[in-house]
Parts: structure tokens; sequence; C-alpha cells
């Protein structure tokens, strides 16, 4: 029941297009029949949650698979979808317009009208139009990042197959919460991260050409040789910038294939002017160390960055932070110590545990009055007062719970720590930890450099909403 019983030429163009997935071929193999009549008639599952990190393959493998076995499917990006009612009548849309290419014949304005307000509409509207299918497939890409979602939502499409005959529903998800569909018995497909050897091994099938013109002082130079030389540095060069950036910067395969298409070019630049040969890795890695210490790299922007930037110096007199570019942990790590240091202790659980996150106050809003004189004490905000200290094991807890997905296993955050340290964005107070400046009792506070200015403009370059979290 595995990827054995496949065609071989299924089976060679799966596995050769996607790269260190045959478990999870081999298990939507065994969880989605085939409508073929020459193939093993299997029950499908119902559910099926496709889940791991960003850029792991989930909606392109899904894709693919069923393209390749002739299965009748619609594809919802819920990204796309403003409300809840949008994304039921996208989903009926996506059905009737895959319906329609399989019958050209059929109207689309007799068969949907465009509307559909709830759950139970979606149900009637399926029935309708799959009673004559033995089988369709419906995927929900990013279900999860779906807006203004009702809690009964996720719940709902999973039952979808209970009431619809032959219908499996997928969903896609990043981070799924502890039974998120409130039952049991549902398969999950976990698409893990690749690894250093994985994501090298999946850039060198595409290696980047040295030459984009034939060198006319090297006699017999071919394509042919050119293709082995390529061959043979490319994915040295990918391990070189795994190593030194990706490894903690670039959080996934997308990234890490953009930063060394990026560098690729600056570092074959001695070759290309004949200082180094295509085989001097050693050297030229020496030679080209700046490339792999440059940060800005890491950046997205349609301002081109200088090849080499000099090292940013830290402070100045008056204490403002120059223009810096911080890690993408460090940066969540320096929010998570801004919001320690000027948020009572009292209100992190209001703050940043999950099951009060709806009942957190808006900004702006407050407690109703129902009568009586307007207070006249004015409250100074708290951005303008001192940094109050807080220990190691406060800044931790408020760290995982801001950041959007959970923390990597390689990231050492203590070395991230030690870094803000040193550039004294992260201050060293008193406590009970005297020797060990790590040590869980000790007091940290955020330095003077860093203002609400500056933290508002490192919230926006993650993306991060800063004004949900910190208090009045």
């Amino acid at each position: 029941m595995g990827l054995q019983q496949l065609p071989d030429e299924v089976l060679l163009t799966l596995t050769e297009e996607w790269l260190c997935r045959a478990q999870q071929l081999r298990q939507l193999r065994a969880l989605i029949s085939h409508e073929r009549t020459d193939w093993p008639k299997l029950p499908s599952s119902q559910t099926i949650v496709l889940y791991g990190p960003h850029a792991t393959g989930k909606t392109g493998i899904i894709k693919a698979y069923l393209e390749r076995h002739t299965v009748n499917y619609a594809i919802v990006n819920c990204k796309e979808c403003i409300t809840g009612r949008h994304l039921l009548e996208r989903t009926v849309a996506a059905i009737v317009e895959t319906l329609w290419t399989i019958l050209p014949g059929v109207n689309r304005d007799e068969i949907y009208n465009g509307r559909c307000e709830n759950i139970a509409a979606l149900v009637v509207h399926l029935q309708r139009l799959l009673k004559t299918h033995a089988k369709f497939v419906l995927v929900f890409d990013g279900i999860d990042k779906q807006r203004e979602a009702p809690p009964t939502l996720l719940p709902a499409l999973a039952r979808l197959g209970e009431y619809v005959p032959g219908l499996t529903t997928v969903l896609i998800v990043q981070h799924p919460a502890p039974r998120f569909l409130q039952q049991t018995g549902v398969p999950h497909i976990h698409f893990s991260a690749y690894t250093r050897a994985q994501s090298i091994d999946i850039l060198s099938r595409n290696a980047l050409d040295i030459f984009l013109e034939p060198p006319t002082d090297v006699p017999d130079y071919d394509d042919e040789v050119h293709t082995e030389d390529k061959a043979w540095l490319w994915p040295r060069y990918c391990a070189a910038v795994w190593d030194s950036l990706a490894q903690n910067a670039a959080r996934d395969l997308v990234a890490f294939r953009e930063i060394c298409h990026k560098l690729w070019r600056p570092f074959v630049a001695p070759i290309i002017k004949g200082e180094f040969g295509t085989r001097d890795f050693s050297r030229l890695l020496v030679a080209q160390r700046r490339l792999f210490q440059d940060e800005s790299v890491l950046l997205d922007s349609i301002v081109p960055f200088p090849t080499l930037a000099p090292t940013t110096p830290g402070p100045d007199k008056n204490g403002k932070v120059p223009a810096r570019e911080l890690p993408y942990y460090a940066k969540y790590l320096l929010l998570a110590a801004y919001l320690a240091s000027f948020n009572p202790a009292k209100m992190d659980a209001l703050f940043f545990m999950k099951s009060t996150e709806r009942k957190r106050r808006k900004k702006g809003g407050g407690t109703a009055r129902s009568g009586g004189r307007v207070s006249q004490k004015r409250q100074v905000p708290r951005h303008l007062l001192g940094a109050a200290a807080f220990t190691l094991d406060r800044l931790m807890s408020i760290l995982h719970a801001i950041l959007p997905h959970d923390l990597k296993s390689t990231i050492d955050v203590y070395t991230q720590i030690a870094t803000l340290t040193s550039l004294k964005l992260l201050v060293r107070g008193g406590g009970i930890g005297g020797g060990d400046p790590l040590e869980a009792g000790g007091k940290w506070r955020v330095g003077s450099a860093v203002s609400w200015e500056y933290v508002q403009s490192l919230a926006r370059s993650v993306d991060f909403g800063l004004m949900d979290y910190v208090a009045e």
C-alpha cells in the first residue's frame, strides 16, 4: 500500500520533483484513494491535516499529488479570504470552477448563485454539487491564518465528510494547537523543516553558472567542463552560506535559496577576473569571508545594499541607537525585554496567556463608565517612565508567548542575550545571581538606547503588533 504500488513513471516524477519527501508521499498514498479503475479501491480518510513550518512543500506536494492521480480537487487559499463568509463562498466557487472544467457544458450561473452564508449552507451546496462524483478532495490552504474565523470553523470543516459522501477535506496548517479539531482519529502528516544536508542537496540540483559567458583566455573550456566545475563548487558554497548565515537567520528553504543566489555573483567575481581557479574554494572562501559576515543580505529591500558593509557602531554619546539590523530572534528577544521592562508583571497573564487572548483590551477602549465625574488624575504613558528590572525566566516566558512559531532547538538564546548586552541594548542589573550573568535569579532591563520609537520600528520589521501587548 506504499509507493511501490504506484506506476514507475509517477513514482519517479514525484520523488525527483520533491526531494526528501518520500515518507509524506507514502502517507498521502495510504490516505487518499484514486479514481482509476485499474488501481485497487481503498477507502479515503474524511479529513487529513498537513502541518509543518513555512516553505516545507505542503501546498506544492498535495497539489502535485492530486494532479498526478486524476483526482477531482479544489484548493482554497484561505489567506486571500477576508471574512468567514468570504471563505465559504470562495470554497463553493472553487468547486464550481473545477466541475465546469470537467464538464464544460454546465452553466455556472444555474448551479451556484454566489451566496453561502454559513456552514449549513455550505453543506447543502456540497451535497448538491458532488452528488454525482464518487471522489472529491477539498483543500484549505492556510486555514489557521483565516481572518475573523469563529472558534467552530475548523471543527465544522473537519466534519464535512460525514455529510457529503466521497468528500475528503485536507487542512493545511503550520502549528496546530492540541485538539484544535475537537475530535480524535484525524490523521496528521508532518512536514518537518529541511535539515542542513537536505537543504544543500535540494539547492545542488539547480546550480548556478560560474561564467555568464565562456572564458576566452582558457583553451578547451567547454560546456561539459563548466558543468563539472559548477557542480563541484556550488554545493561547497551553499554549505558555507548555511554555516555562516542561513543556520540562524534564514528560517526556511526559500530564504536560504535567496541568500545563496544573492551572494553568488560577488563570490565568483574573483574567478571571473582570473584571480582564482574554479577549484580554489578554500582560498576563495578566505578572500571573500566578508561576504558571509554582512547581515544586510538578509534584508528584502528595493534599495541595494553595499556588498561589504562596515561594522555598525554602538550607541553614540547622546544615547541614540544608529541604524542597525539585528538577527530575527534577537529582534523578538529585544521586544520581549522591552515588554518585560515596561509592563507590570501582574498583567502578564492578561497579555500573554493564550486563553485570555479574546479578553485583551483594545487600545483606545476601556471599561465604559455608567456615570459620575471624569477622573482628574492624568496617567503618564509607561514608555516615558524608567525601565523596570525583570528576571531571565520572565523574559523567556514572554519570548515564547510572542513568537509566531515554536523556538527552534538550534537557536542559542543565551548567545543572543550576550550579543544584545555587548551592544548595550540589554543591561545587567542586581539580583541574587551575582556570579553568573545568566543566572535565573539575575535582574535585567533594556538599555537607555532602546527608545519607544526604536522598538516600534523593530516591531514593524517583523510584522509584530506591539500595541496589542503594551500596557497603558
